[in-house]
């Protein structure tokens, strides 16, 4: 498989790629789904931890690449590739009081909650399970192993291509 690219002159040479890992219920929010949207891109939403919203808004630029990851699923795993086109706004579902994912002392002068809009790219012919990851000496260090709960982590460019590989 090989790896998504980005449009011709979306990236700036100051401006690497950065690859990331992003943890959905595949239940609420698979890979499958995102693949069926009109223009397959959605909005990151309902974010609700500092440090991955601090990652959302002030890490993740258009061009990074992410791993796509089911998480509470039976096994759960990454699915595929998915890419940021647009950087952090503000997430609206803060404010609407009918969101499973509205905060009362959220303000729109002063929003709290921070998402992306991510682009489908390619799905795995295979999953790549966390049992299969944590098999991979060169995968030991990667946040995903270690005990983190984070919806949304930083991952390094080998451990990005190794796991694109492991998908097929």
């Amino acid at each position: 498989m090989l790896l998504p690219q980005s449009p011709p002159g979306m990236l700036h040479a100051a401006m690497p790629v950065r690859h990331w890992l992003m943890k959905s219920e595949p239940e609420v929010f698979s890979i499958d789904d995102l693949a069926k949207l009109k223009g397959q891109t959605t909005f990151w939403d309902g974010v609700r931890n500092y440090q991955a919203r601090n990652l959302l808004r002030d890490d993740m630029k258009p061009g990074d690449l992410v791993l796509f990851y089911h998480s509470n699923a039976k096994p759960p795993a990454a699915a595929g590739v998915a890419e940021v086109v647009k950087a952090a706004r503000p997430d609206p579902t803060q404010f609407d009081s009918k969101s499973d994912h509205f905060d009362p002392t959220a303000k729109e002068s002063e929003p709290r909650w921070y998402g992306v809009e991510i682009k489908y790219r390619s799905k795995f012919k295979q999953v790549v399970s966390l049992e299969a990851i944590k098999a991979v000496p060169a995968l030991s260090k990667m946040i995903l192993i270690n005990r983190s709960r984070l919806s949304v982590q930083p991952v390094t460019q080998e451990e990005f291509k190794t796991i694109v590989k492991l998908g097929g």
